[in-house]
Formats: C-alpha cells, structure tokens, sequence
C-alpha cells in the first residue's frame, strides 16, 4: 500500500472491547475508548462512532490464543464478533494472534507511569484499549495474522 489506510483494532472481550486506531504509513497505533459489553452485548453505537468518525479501510481483531498456540475459549466468540463487524461496516476483518497483548500493555502503562508520562491510574478500560494498539502495532508490522 501506497497511500495511507486507517485500521482499527479490537481487544475483544466479555466485559470491555479495547479499541485502538492507526495508520499503514506511519506504522503507529494509539489506544482509544474501550467499549462495555453488557448481558445484550457490546455498546455497537460507540463502536459504530469509532469506525464512522476515523473511516477505517479495515478492521482488526485479536484472536486468542494459549500460550503454546491452541485456541483459547475466547476464540469462537472473538470470531462471531469479528464477523458481526464485517456484517455491520461491510470492512474487510482480519484476525491477529494477541497472545501476551494486555500483560505486554500493561507492562507498558505501568512503565509510563512510574516515568511520570502517565499520570491518571491504570485502569481496566484503559489496559484493553492498549492491548488493542499492541495487537494493531503487530499486524501494521506484519506478525500474527490468524488464519481462520
């Protein structure tokens, strides 16, 4: 790619969906609002906010995975909500192996913190949020695409 494509990534998850935005040209990925889910499911207008306010040429879920590489029990839902975000964005979707992304995120916030970047606590929200730029950095860079 040439010209420079927005992507949109997702931490998915049963009670938060982190989000995160970023761009093929730079490379670079950056945490957004996380997303609630509730019993009837993820919060679909603040989802639809995200992709319609950034205009994404493609959207990117992670795919969890255990640590030696089978599927982990979040796989099969992690799928049906990735291709309920084809469905609803007619975007194409790809899946990216998150394995490790929110200790790695976490790990990263904390740094920031201690450093005095960070000033605000760390949060929940805001860990899945990161965990979705880690997942997004891995696949502007080309590792981990899942193969369904």
């Amino acid at each position: 790619m040439t010209n420079a494509a927005t992507v949109l990534a997702f931490d998915f998850g049963l009670k938060r969906i982190g989000i995160a935005s970023g761009d093929t040209l730079t490379r670079s990925a950056a945490p957004r609002s996380a997303a609630r889910v509730s019993p009837a499911g993820p919060d679909w207008q603040l989802i639809e906010r995200e992709v319609r306010g950034l205009a994404p040429a493609m959207l990117v879920v992670g795919a969890p995975y255990n640590a030696d590489g089978s599927a982990g029990a979040m796989l099969a839902a992690a799928r049906r909500f990735a291709a309920e975000l084809e469905r609803r964005f007619s975007l194409p979707v790809q899946l990216v192996d998150e394995r490790f992304s929110s200790l790695e995120a976490h790990a990263a916030l904390k740094a920031q913190r201690a450093s005095g970047q960070r000033r605000r606590r760390l949060d929940r929200a805001a860990i899945d949020s990161a965990a979705a730029a880690v997942i997004l950095a891995r696949y502007l860079e080309g590792e981990g695409k899942d193969t369904p």
